[in-house]
């Protein structure tokens, strides 16, 4: 692979967001002539990453010809959850065409895990859904090397350190790899498709069994010197306070992340905190964020009490980040964002008020709409980045 132009990448990237162009709009938004424009949609589709897509509605003239991402352009995203597994096969415009789901518990290691990706993917091969696979792109809740594509003392992954999980599947799955923390790709799925799309300078804040932010500046994923930016879970609120899975006290996700919502969800139905709580560890023998959520829904203090200091625990860590990096836009989506609305006005609130007023005057904080994809989604668009980054010299071509 190598790098063939910097116009091919935007012009795969123009594809990939806006569908099916003209040619001659393609080369007017590259600055290529029309003669250039069209040597290169040339290479690209005899690469086959390209091809014709009919004609544009006429306007009175001459209909142009529109030209789209092929047809045959198939990326894998793969979202590895503490508890949970996605897997999903996207075209080359990121729409998911299958995703499959299932528990999975990411301390059976990562040689049993990378296992049950590669069954899935397998399992969509045979389905014809794709005779080839371009790429993969892994989420995995943890901090990551970008550069090796290997988890980084993950506190809540035992076995997985430095395991070299991008080379692994690249050599089962015969395509390219890129490995990154869930929080980036999630912040990906939202720049390319999601509620952030064209926005320069954002936040994706993941709340599920940890804490995350994706930090996204200039249109990039911000990933610092060793790719641990955004780790906004392991901020310390108090010296005192729960014991977190990295091992320290007091930080964030000890106090509101996933894990700790079930845990205090459990104090409260044992000494009689929530009636409602107590009945539902009665019925099913363990609780989960979800069940504060239900909890919530049914209008039981406890609950809200819960949600509302989660939340403004939260707003002010986001308010530090919001003071120093001035973002436009905050976006919040994990499992645990199924708090909704409640939790979110608790967020605003301690957001706001501990910000500075330039900063917050126009910044909206907003639920993702994308639910249970943007981790497989955003996976996919990061291999198809780099993917439509370094393509492979024309077999003709001196």
């Amino acid at each position: 692979m190598r790098v063939e132009n910097t116009h091919q990448p935007r012009i795969l990237t123009l594809l990939r967001t806006e569908g099916p162009l003209p040619p001659a709009s393609l080369g007017s938004r590259v600055g290529l002539s029309r003669s250039k424009i069209g040597q290169e949609l040339g290479r690209l589709e005899e690469l086959g990453f390209v091809e014709k897509a009919g004609h544009a509605a006429s306007s009175g003239g001459r209909r142009s010809g529109l030209v789209r991402l092929s047809s045959r352009l198939r990326f894998v995203g793969v979202d590895i959850g503490a508890t949970s597994l996605d897997v999903a096969v996207t075209d080359g415009r990121l729409s998911v065409l299958e995703h499959l789901a299932e528990p999975c518990d990411v301390r059976a290691g990562p040689e049993a895990v990378l296992d049950r990706v590669v069954e899935l993917v397998n399992r969509m091969r045979a389905s014809g859904l794709m005779t080839e696979l371009h790429g993969a792109g892994v989420g995995i809740p943890a901090p990551v090397s970008f550069r090796d594509g290997s988890p980084v003392t993950p506190p809540i992954m035992p076995g997985w350190d430095r395991f070299p999980v991008r080379d692994a599947l690249a050599e089962r799955l015969g395509c390219p790899v890129l490995v990154d923390n869930d929080a980036n790709t999630m912040a990906l799925a939202e720049s390319q498709v999601g509620l952030a799309r064209g926005v320069p300078d954002f936040l994706f804040v993941k709340l599920g069994t940890g804490i995350g932010c994706g930090v996204v500046a200039d249109h990039r994923v911000h990933r610092g010197g060793t790719g641990s930016a955004g780790d906004i879970g392991h901020i310390a609120l108090e010296d005192a306070g729960p014991v977190c899975a990295c091992g320290r006290t007091g930080c964030l996700e000890a106090w509101f992340g996933g894990a700790a919502l079930a845990r205090d969800a459990r104090a409260l139905a044992a000494d009689g905190g929530s009636p409602l709580l107590a009945e539902r560890l009665a019925e099913r023998g363990g609780l989960s964020a979800r069940d504060v959520s239900w909890a919530l829904a049914s209008g039981d203090p406890a609950a809200l009490d819960l949600v509302r200091r989660g939340g403004q625990r939260l707003g002010r860590v986001l308010s530090g980040l919001v003071n120093f990096f001035n973002p436009s836009m905050i976006v919040v989506g994990g499992g645990v964002a199924g708090l909704g609305h409640t939790l979110l006005a608790e967020v605003r609130s301690e957001l706001y008020r501990r910000s500075t007023p330039l900063a917050t005057s126009d910044l909206p904080v907003v639920l993702s709409e994308l639910g249970g994809s943007a981790g497989v989604v955003g996976a996919a668009g990061l291999v198809s980045d780099r993917v439509f980054a370094y393509l492979p010299e024309p077999p003709h071509l001196p």
